[in-house]
């Protein structure tokens, strides 16, 4: 399949009084037309900078500081504001994690989507008007046209979610970036909308990176999956070997502590301790003082293995026995 966005060794930076945060550490990954990747992690990984870095919505304090991002070819590392502005919603779109923040509650629905159309293209009111009633059908809202009138406050928040979709859609772009965008909603609203976004992306070759740490809605959703820990990709791979057979001991505690994983009556298992602060990363694997597997080799920073479509970044993955003398 032909690639239409290519990463490598992007590193995004955040220069504080208190030291500098490498949010984004070394992460590469590709992905073609009409694929959707989920990109799962913590609250704290680093799964939003990469999107936002991927759209250069980086500002002060925050830089991306090294590494690749090609959009069908083109390098926006380095492009200029401008040229940045004019493939935003064009060529690559975001939809963003609460749609509250996102949408204008001053101006109605029409009005907002008519901004976003006329930001890259010259049509007639009546045109204007056809497509965001077209982009609002697609999307599953009802009477689309009447609609248009209406101020956020008057849809649901998955009715609003769906408009943030249909914001996203309007030009087609190649490339979808969605932030956690169905945390907030109920779980019937998300199933909807991940059939509709799956559908899109078969329909129209609209290729999708869905951020979220709910495997649960990831496994329902993307063909690949990418593990992100303490700023670093830790293991991909087809989204059903990586649920079935984790490699990376953290891709295993996730999996452990989904609530399905547990049996009625019994604690929910979680990972021991906490996410380390990002301005004092532990020596090594940034993973290891957690880890039940960890000795003293973790305070070396694993290599990338690369095997059979699969990768990962540990000293000892599970496909490996318990090294002796490792913390219990």
């Amino acid at each position: 399949m032909t690639s239409v966005l290519d990463v490598r060794d992007l590193r995004t930076e955040f220069f504080t009084a208190a030291g500098t945060v490498r949010a984004v550490d070394d992460v590469s990954f590709s992905l073609a037309e009409g694929e959707i990747i989920g990109l799962v992690g913590e609250s704290g990984s680093g799964k939003s900078v990469t999107g936002f870095s991927l759209l250069g919505l980086i500002d002060a304090p925050g830089k991306i500081t090294g590494g690749s991002v090609k959009l069908n070819g083109s390098e926006l590392v380095g492009m200029s504001r401008a040229d940045l502005r004019r493939r935003r919603g064009r060529e690559i779109a975001m939809i963003f994690q609460d749609p509250i923040a996102t949408l204008n509650p001053l101006l109605t629905i029409g009005q907002q989507m008519g901004l976003a159309l006329s930001a890259h293209e010259r049509l007639s009111p009546k045109a204007s008007e056809d497509r965001c009633t077209q982009a609002l059908e697609r999307v599953g809202i009802p009477s689309a046209r009447a609609r248009l009138k209406s101020y956020p406050h008057e849809f649901s928040g998955g009715m609003r979610q769906r408009v943030a979709i249909a914001i996203a859609l309007l030009h087609r772009p190649k490339v979808i970036v969605a932030d956690e965008p169905t945390t907030a909603l109920d779980v019937s609203i998300q199933a909807q909308i991940v059939t509709e976004m799956k559908m899109l992306a078969r329909e129209f070759g609209v290729a999708m990176i869905w951020i979220s740490h709910d495997l649960a809605v990831v496994s329902g959703i993307a063909s690949r999956i990418l593990v992100m820990y303490a700023g670093r990709i830790v293991e991909t791979g087809s989204a059903a070997e990586v649920l079935r057979n984790p490699i990376h001991p953290y891709t295993r505690g996730l999996l452990d502590s989904m609530p399905h994983a547990t049996r009625p009556g019994e604690m929910l298992r979680q990972i021991p301790g906490s996410m380390p602060s990002m301005l004092s990363l532990p020596k090594g694997c940034a993973f290891a003082p957690r880890c039940a597997r960890a000795d003293a080799a973790c305070t070396t920073v694993p290599d990338l293995v690369q095997q059979d479509g699969r990768s990962w970044r540990c000293v000892h993955p599970l496909s490996q026995p318990i090294p002796e003398g490792a913390a219990t």
